[in-house]
């Protein structure tokens, strides 16, 4: 016998026990999206690599080391997306949904690194992101801020901790980058191989290190808050008072650098300690740059991500217990005639009554062996066709979880009865 074949390492299949949470997640995200104005764009998974390397920068981890690239018939190099915001630019350009407008957009779907899997994080994972464009403003850093602070509370989440910075201009983070590479070049013995890697592409990623031997080091470096020019400060000082007035707490994390180079002023993230080292579930930040570094038009923006998959860990540790729900009636069909009749009776009631859950047994069977199957799936009635209803016009209810007496009843007044039933 063949082996059998496996699903690739890092791509996980969500199976039906895990999508009831799965979609209580996701609309409960989608929900306060529509409540704060947001319109939905569908995006492409597979884009030109060179989006990435012009968005993301050549010289990050995501484009050097983890996007799944490959050159197509035509020798042009495509990539699958490892992050949505580049796309959503891409399409705001292409289309013209920027110019002279405001949009705020939305998206989610997979996306793909070729990173170590582990807990809350896969080479495949899912994400709803936003973004809005045309607004530089304090204002909207805080408003989207606290939209997303209702997301995570729409889905009972309300102990993780917000993480806020700047990263100001890039006339003064440039002016910082040459405190900060001095700085780390007088500690080179200190840092490990990746640090030394990027104090050569990208030293404020060095602030971002995970490794612990590096912690006391990170700690006494240069801050960038203390080379902010007065415009970025003022920003970061208006967002933070906002949140102050509409009491969303915060913790000021100067070492917060976000790991893409687009970012620009304020930068955030919602991070748990349930999840280990890989704490983050909600990050985001201010852009203003990226769409003229795209080849659009001089655009402010700012935008976030949600990563679902961590969300669901989070959702599923506390307990929630979200079940698939079974079916409200099954339909239990008696002979090759009630077969037939029986789906033709379950597309009227469906017609009837909209979001009713109606499973029909297939496969046939003895009376015994359809109850049997209408008892596991859950439902709390059973809807009987037999010789002796066909005859008559009628359906036969059992109730399958109570005492209630077994009635017929006629096919036109069974619409009525199974909505009494199921509300009460």
């Amino acid at each position: 016998m063949a082996k059998s074949i496996q699903s690739i390492r890092g791509f996980a299949d969500i199976l039906p026990d895990r999508t009831p949470i799965w979609r209580f997640v996701e609309n409960g995200i989608r929900e306060v999206l529509d409540a704060y104005g947001y319109e939905e764009i569908r995006l492409p998974y597979l884009e030109q690599t060179e989006l990435f390397a012009r968005s993301i920068g050549e010289v990050t981890d995501i484009v050097e080391k983890e996007m799944y690239s490959f050159e197509d018939r035509n020798g042009e190099s495509l990539s699958l997306r490892p992050e949505g915001t580049a796309g959503c630019v891409r399409a705001g350009i292409q289309h013209g949904l920027l110019h002279n407008r405001q949009p705020r957009l939305w998206y989610s779907g997979a996306m793909f690194r070729y990173e170590r899997p582990q807990k809350g994080r896969y080479r495949q994972f899912h994400q709803i992101g936003a973004e809005v464009f045309g607004l530089p403003g304090p204002d909207i850093d805080a408003e989207m801020i606290l939209m997303t602070a209702r997301m995570l509370r729409a889905i009972g989440l309300d102990d993780a901790e917000l993480q806020l910075n700047t990263l100001g201009t890039p006339e003064s983070r440039a002016a910082y980058r040459e405190r900060l590479v001095a700085y780390l070049n007088a500690h080179r013995q200190q840092l490990d191989d990746d640090s030394l890697r990027r104090l050569e592409t990208n030293p404020l990623r060095v602030l971002d290190s995970k490794n612990p031997e590096m912690r006391s080091l990170i700690a006494e470096a240069p801050s960038l808050l203390d080379h902010l020019d007065v415009e970025s400060r003022d920003h970061f000082e208006a967002v933070k008072a906002t949140l102050d007035v509409c009491g969303v707490t915060y913790v000021v994390n100067p070492r917060l650098v976000r790991g893409l180079d687009y970012y620009t002023r304020t930068v955030f993230e919602w991070v748990s300690d349930r999840l280990g080292a890989q704490g983050t579930v909600c990050a985001g930040g201010r852009y203003d740059a990226l769409v003229e570094q795209i080849g659009g038009r001089p655009t402010p923006a700012i935008g976030f991500a949600v990563g679902l998959e961590r969300l669901v860990t989070l959702v599923e540790e506390s307990g929630a217990g979200l079940a698939p729900a079974p079916p409200d009636a099954y339909v239990v069909a008696i002979g090759e005639t009630a077969q037939t009749a029986a789906l033709g009776l379950a597309e009227r009631l469906r017609d009837a009554l909209p979001g009713l859950r109606l499973l029909v047994n297939s496969g046939g069977g003895s009376a015994k062996s359809q109850f049997k199957r209408a008892d596991r799936s859950g439902a709390p009635l059973a809807l009987v066709l037999a010789e002796e209803e066909l005859a008559t016009d009628t359906v036969t209810v059992k109730d399958l979880r109570g005492e209630s007496e077994q009635r017929r009843v006629g096919r036109t007044a069974l619409p009525q009865l199974l909505r009494d039933q199921l509300q009460r």
